[in-house]
């Protein structure tokens, strides 16, 4: 065979070969598959992150409104304080959701509140767990200040994200409410 009919085959062979489609579709469905798992993946562990915000955010809630509940006397039953409320509240909610309360943080950055009696900054309560209730504060800013009751807290969320950085990574979700105090 001479060097012609050896270029001329070889050419052919390319031409048909770039000519045809056969394989095409495995290719794309190769290139795009894994893109789209990784994309579904995301998506639900990024929706389970936002469930778990709802709930905590509706804990802290729940909690924040159980402490504005209790009566504000001297006399009131050691168990009846607004610390255990919130706390039992919050606890409550995260087991009908199915969370673990054992999980549940102080705030990293506790709310710079102040007092709606002298002006000070208020800190946490020493509340019976990782919940941070703080009383008495200054809800408003107008001359006429309301007081009231924040609760905050911080559930921890691991990510399974293979391929990122967000995988196995735990991210603090937090929550913080406040409610106005209820007079009798």
């Amino acid at each position: 065979m001479g060097r012609s009919t050896m270029t001329n085959l070889v050419r052919n062979t390319l031409r048909r070969l770039a000519g045809e489609t056969r394989g095409a579709e495995i290719a794309e469905a190769a290139a795009v598959l894994p893109i789209m798992f990784m994309m579904l993946i995301g998506i639900f562990w990024f929706g389970q992150a936002f469930s778990i915000y709802g709930t905590i955010t509706r804990a802290a809630q729940e909690g924040a409104r159980a402490a504005a509940a209790v009566p504000q006397c001297t006399t009131c039953a050691a168990g009846n304080s607004p610390s255990t409320n919130a706390y039992n509240a919050v606890q409550n909610v995260l087991v009908i959701a199915k969370l673990d309360p054992t999980k549940l943080q102080q705030p990293t950055t506790i709310p710079s509140l102040v007092s709606c009696v002298d002006g000070s900054a208020i800190s946490c309560d020493a509340s019976p767990s990782n919940v941070c209730v703080q009383e008495n504060v200054q809800l408003s800013t107008s001359t006429a200040s309301v007081c009231g009751i924040s609760v905050s807290l911080e559930y921890p969320y691991r990510f399974w994200l293979p391929f990122t950085s967000l995988n196995k990574q735990t991210i603090n979700l937090s929550a913080t409410a406040r409610v106005r105090l209820e007079t009798m």
